[in-house]
């Protein structure tokens, strides 16, 4: 793959020598952050040029012939923010679009005379602490991103991925010490339940994400001090704000690696530039890359996305969006058997989901504000087996089969407006969900002795569940400044209801309030402070699930929890840089716990299963705390970079009430990432990741042994939870990229190596048994053949530390 990329580079290069040194091309459109109205005469300066232009009565500008590089653009006008877009880069062969939110100038802050000091700044009125932003050059650039969402957040502070999977390929995202499944994503305003391939039902996380990142404009990510607007978020939400397709031509970009080929195209669908339109489309070879890495598993994945935007008139915009991925799973054996590698191909399931999001969301500016209506469905199918031989699958042998899709039909509406210096918003959102679940999982196998006695009952759950109902939810929050402009207060409620638990339609079970504060110290320092209580519905798995006697048995589950204490302090000493500070706290209560095993599901959920598919009881606990450190260094003149660093603790309760360390407690989370603009476009990214070790639960020797040979992996033993840990996990990722211009065409080639110093990567710890030297089957410690029991069997712990180091080059041609 590597040699076909480079031959072909070549052959690209050879072709255009005649064309280089062409220009580049920026446009976009200005509006009020507070209307979504357009600004007029708005100055839009390419930083340390001659370069420039100011907005039109529609908000709208373009400046061309600018050599390509990278620029940051600045963005002023009398009466507002100044504001500026940062390492922008400019091409030869796409013309760069932006839209921009400007928002009204405070005049001063008592005797403080506020500068363009504090362009720098992320915090909000809404939300005054604990957010995060990356724009789209950003998460490019990132070195081992691969272009991957998912992955680059993992440089903000409090972000943690699932440590202990083996060769690291997940893409569950820790925040603060909770699970992966407390987080929710919004594109463009539509919820997106998915978005990463072969997800964990229940949970989320997968091992890449489905997002393009072309679409990207920017990224908000807000670690508490939730928007009272978003339902259903405990550690975070993530905003995706996708571009606008380029109303001046059509054009795109071809992006070929050695894990995936990926195609986008945007540009006018009418002549009058009002329509627009943004669609790509992604072939993974991710399948190679394991081929390579010798690794029995091959995941295969599609995926898609599209935009069109309509501006009817001035006020009234509507945008239709869709993403969606087709994921497939299979098995090869390895070239080289090894006791880890038959491991892998025996305890992983076979994964086949498709999943989809469509949405239309209509804007309408109305006096002093505007309101979104916004209709949107997603489904996502799941269709998970094992076979105690994956490779040679027999219908005896079966351990799971479970074909599961879950349905989402949802209708929000909510208005936005300023009010005498108050910023209001309320609103409320309706949905429909759908959840079917069939098939079985044997838990347990008939396990009987060498004489055929009884030793262990076989333990089957069978699913056969189709249910339909509501979901509704309202809020109202309201924000403003006080004393000359120094004290901003925000304050919000919500409360959420459904039509099947027990409970459910009592809303006062869910009223959440919240509310920020926030305090100008200085031109250069902000002291602020939230506290907010937060609820989540149980994932469907949960609530679907049916006994043997087709009783729903968890209509009693109760919403999930979770109470916000922050208080931090913003420093901001010029436009280009900003360190943040926080200490935090979170409380978790009405936790689901397994009634099978006594623990918290929040310690499950960073594999390939299902997460939730059983009979639970809403008796948990949990608390995560700690403080977090951020510095950001926006470019500057060749150089940018973030540095983070968080510590903190997390534990939740089971059964018996007792806090343990919870499966995401790493304890330390550090992450540096800097980049270098070199003259002639070189670029040079390097990133250092160090994760505290994480805990895991030994395996309980005893029922591993017996259960070894039908489920293909150890059993844990969950009276020593999360007991053990495992070493600190240290990584460096390096990426080198080169651009060409030509008429038209830009080159982007890059190399990307991900654990370029081969760092070891410790993974959990897996249970199997000795192999025979030959490799043809089990060693046994009387020379017969292996019992069902495993009596016979040479118990063997393989410890995973071997290190990963994966080198990939491509390229990327703007057209």
């Amino acid at each position: 793959m590597n040699r076909y990329i480079l031959g072909l580079l070549l052959i690209t290069l050879s072709a255009y020598p005649a064309f280089a040194q062409n220009k580049g091309i920026i446009a976009g459109t200005v509006v009020n952050k507070a209307t979504q109205l357009p600004v007029d005469a708005v100055s839009v300066k390419v930083e340390n040029t001659e370069w420039g232009s100011v907005t039109d009565s529609l908000g709208r500008f373009r400046i061309s012939n600018i050599d390509p590089k990278s620029y940051n653009v600045v963005f002023t006008k009398v009466g507002y923010k100044p504001y500026t877009i940062y390492n922008i880069v400019l091409t030869s062969g796409n013309e760069t679009s932006v839209t921009v939110e400007l928002e009204e100038e405070i005049k001063s802050i008592g005797e403080i005379t506020v500068t363009g000091r504090r362009t720098a700044k992320v915090a909000t009125l809404e939300t005054p602490l604990s957010v995060q932003r990356l724009t789209t050059e950003e998460i490019k650039a990132n070195p081992g991103g691969n272009f991957d969402i998912s992955r680059v957040i993992n440089t903000l502070p409090g972000v943690g991925g699932t440590a202990g999977s083996v060769g690291g390929f997940r893409n569950d995202i820790i925040i603060r010490g909770g699970g992966p499944g407390e987080n929710v994503f919004y594109l463009d305003g539509i919820e997106i339940p998915v978005i990463n391939h072969f997800a964990t039902q229940g949970a989320g996380g997968g091992p890449t994400g489905i997002l393009n990142v072309s679409f990207i404009e920017d990224v908000k990510l807000s670690s508490s001090a939730f928007d009272a607007r978003f339902d259903n978020a405990l550690s975070s939400v993530f905003e995706f704000k996708q571009k606008r397709g380029n109303t001046n031509r059509v054009q795109g970009n071809v992006r070929l690696s050695a894990t995936e080929l990926a195609a986008t195209l945007e540009g006018p669908l009418s002549k009058n530039k009002k329509t627009t339109f943004l669609a790509s489309a992604r072939r993974s070879y991710l399948q190679f890359l394991f081929q390579a890495l010798d690794l029995p598993i091959r995941p295969n994945y599609w995926d898609f996305q599209y935009k069109v935007t309509h501006q009817f008139d001035k006020k009234t915009t509507l945008t239709v969006l869709g993403v969606g991925a087709i994921d497939e799973f299979s098995f090869a054996a390895p070239s080289e058997a090894t006791p880890e590698k038959l491991y892998i191909l025996n305890s992983n399931p076979n994964i086949n989901q498709w999943n989809y999001t469509v949405g239309a969301a209509l804007k309408r500016n109305i006096k002093n504000g505007f309101w979104n209506l916004a209709i949107s469905r997603n489904a996502f199918n799941n269709n998970i087996t094992r076979f105690e031989d994956n490779l040679n699958p027999t219908p005896a042998q079966q351990s799971l089969d479970v074909t599961s899709n879950e349905t989402e039909n949802k209708l929000r509406f909510d208005v936005n407006q300023t009010l005498n210096g108050w910023k209001l918003s309320y609103g409320a959102v309706v949905q429909n969900p759908q959840f079917s679940n069939e098939g079985f999982a044997r838990i347990r196998a008939e396990v009987r002795d060498t004489l055929g006695n009884l030793v262990q009952p076989e333990v089957k759950a069978n699913f056969n569940t189709s249910k339909s109902f509501l979901k509704l939810g309202g809020f109202v929050q309201a924000g403003k400044r006080f004393f000359d402009d120094r004290l901003g207060i925000n304050v919000g409620v919500r409360m959420d209801g459904n039509t099947f638990t027990d409970e459910g339609m009592n809303l006062l079970q869910t009223f959440s309030p919240r509310v920020g504060l926030s305090y100008v110290l200085s031109d250069r320092w902000t002291v602020n402070a939230s506290v907010g209580r937060y609820y989540r519905l149980a994932p469907y798995t949960i609530l679907g699930f049916q006994n043997n006697n087709s009783d729903y048995v968890n209509r009693d589950a109760n919403y999930l929890r979770s109470d916000h204490y922050v208080v931090g302090f913003e420093y901001l000493p010029k436009n280009t840089t900003r360190f943040t500070i926080e200490g935090f706290y979170k409380q978790y209560g009405n936790m689901p716990v397994s009634v099978r095993d006594g623990i918290n599901l929040a310690n499950k959920g960073g594999d390939f299963n299902i997460l939730g598919n059983e009979d639970i009881v809403s008796t948990g606990k949990g608390r995560t705390y700690g403080v977090e450190f951020f510095a950001q260094q926006k470019l500057t003149k060749r150089f940018y970079g973030v540095f983070s660093y968080t510590l903190f603790i997390s534990q939740f309760s089971g059964v018996d009430g007792k806090y343990v360390s919870s499966a995401w407690d790493n304890r330390h989370l550090l992450s540096v990432t800097w980049g270098y603009k070199f003259p002639r476009n070189w670029e040079l990214g390097l990133k250092f990741r160090y994760q505290g070790g994480a805990p895991f639960t030994p395996f309980d020797e005893t029922a591993s042994r017996q259960n070894y040979l039908s489920t293909g992996e150890g059993i844990l033993d969950y009276a020593r939870l999360n007991q053990n840990r495992l070493t600190a996990f240290n990584s460096s990722d390096v990426r080198i990229d080169k651009k060409w211009n030509f008429k038209r065409l830009t080159l982007d080639v890059f190399l990307d190596v991900s654990n370029w110093y081969v760092a070891k990567s410790p993974a959990f710890p897996q249970y199997t048994f000795q192999r025979t030297a030959n490799n043809s089957g089990f060693a046994t410690t009387n020379g017969k053949p292996i019992a069902f029991d495993g009596s016979n069997a040479i118990p063997v712990i393989l410890q995973n530390n071997d290190p990963s180091v994966t080198p990939t080059i491509g390229f990327i041609i703007e057209f």
